[in-house]
């Protein structure tokens, strides 16, 4: 059962204590995505080799989010929380001293098992904020991801020396382990928790029924499917756009790091300022359908001004800003629409579950996107992930309408 709501301060408290916290790790987080296609050619991986780094991360995210979300249901969010982060810094360490790819490739499987705790973060701000602010506060948490994409990529840049080979990339890895220390710290110290402790003899429904529960939810089921599909597209842009900029403009580490940087001030201004409001005056839905359409339209404009503008690698990070603004109203929309849908005690199993969407499109997503750009074209990735906003866009409009009948309509038993 859900302990008794704090108090509106206390909730403003705990909110900047897990903003901060989520800031420090994205920062981590941050500071290696941009370098691992690089990293990896340092290890003589060719870049199907370099999206499987990618793949067996969101692998134990998918086997890990629905995990630790009904787990920090049961016991708390706040050891679920402190065990993934912990989790994160033994993963990064082990990545540094990888011999192999294959190794980093397991290692890297491992870091996503202890790293699926997006579920366990949403569920907590579900837990401390009334339904209509949902949407805002989840946008909050998104700007502290964005501002760790702000910082992270640039100082991941920063930090790399290319011309050292693997210590090179070593001493970015060593810094996004130690900021994870700090956030586990911070976790341990300064978050207090905002869930009573389930009562161990109740039953323990199976991993299938939350399964049920979601498919027999008419919201729920197709803000999975949004998801889903939305985050194959962007999830083989992420992998890929490291090869693709060098191949197109001779880029490296620094140059991808930068532009990344681009998409998390976009995110931090969208998802601190403007989520929140959009959702108030449109509805959740509703913005979710243009944020999804927005983003396609940022990757096919990658490729249409590389083709036909002759100085086009200056627009690289304005494109890329554009398409951020359509992600960063996308992803506070579908937590909030799943949290607003279900009954309170499955926030966090519900949660987990999109999250185990998302990965399971971030295992797919880069193996095809790393066999399309080697086997048929390096603009290929950009193009089919654009292409799949526009179903992911029409999956939005039938949550959209099946929500507002929710809303409506007598609300059915949840499933036990």
């Amino acid at each position: 059962m859900i302990a008794s709501g704090p108090a509106p301060a206390a909730s403003r408290s705990a909110l900047f204590v897990l903003f901060g916290v989520v800031f420090i790790n994205l920062v981590g987080f941050g500071i290696v995505i941009p370098l691992l296609p690089f990293y990896g050619q340092t290890l003589d991986a060719p870049p199907w080799q370099v999206a499987l780094m990618f793949s067996a991360y969101s692998l134990g995210q998918f086997f890990a989010e629905p995990f630790w979300g009904r787990l920090s249901d049961r016991i708390g969010r706040k050891p679920v929380l402190l065990i993934t982060v912990v989790a994160n810094a033994l993963g990064y360490l082990m990545l540094a001293f990888a011999p192999n790819i294959w190794l980093a490739i397991a290692i890297r499987l491992f870091t996503g098992l202890g790293a699926g705790n997006i579920s366990t973060v949403q569920g907590y701000v579900a837990d401390v904020t009334p339904p209509e602010q949902r949407a805002g506060r989840m946008g909050l948490i998104g700007a502290a991801f964005g501002l760790g994409f702000i910082v992270g990529p640039g100082l991941g840049g920063l930090l790399t020396r290319e011309d050292m080979g693997t210590l090179g990339y070593q001493l970015p890895i060593f810094v996004a382990a130690g900021l994870c220390m700090l956030a586990a710290a911070g976790i341990l110290v300064l978050l207090k928790e905002s869930r009573a402790r389930a009562d161990p003899a109740a039953p323990r429904a199976p991993f299938l029924s939350g399964v049920h529960d979601a498919v027999a939810n008419p919201v729920v089921s197709r803000v999975l499917l949004v998801t889903l599909i939305y985050m194959a597209g962007f999830s083989g842009m992420e992998s890929t756009f490291g090869f693709w900029t060098e191949a197109r403009y001779g880029w490296g580490a620094r140059e991808v790091g930068l532009s990344f940087m681009a998409v998390g001030v976009v995110s931090v201004i969208c998802q601190g300022l403007l989520a929140g409001r959009l959702a108030r005056r449109f509805g959740e839905a509703r913005v979710l359908t243009v944020g999804c359409l927005i983003f396609g339209a940022g990757l096919a404009g990658q490729v249409i001004a590389s083709r036909l503008v002759p100085e086009a690698e200056a627009l690289v990070p304005v494109i890329m800003a554009a398409g951020a603004f359509g992600m960063a109203v996308t992803m506070p929309n579908i937590s909030a629409l799943i949290s607003r849908s279900v009954d309170p005690d499955r926030q966090g199993a519900m949660l987990g579950l999109n999250m185990a969407a998302s990965s399971s499109a971030r295992i797919f997503g880069p193996m095809a996107a790393g066999a399309i750009f080697s086997g048929i074209g390096h603009d290929w990735p950009f193009l089919i992930g654009a292409a799949l906003t526009v179903p992911a866009a029409v999956m939005a409009i039938n949550a959209g309408r099946a929500f507002r009948k929710r809303q409506t309509g007598p609300v059915p038993a949840v499933a036990e």
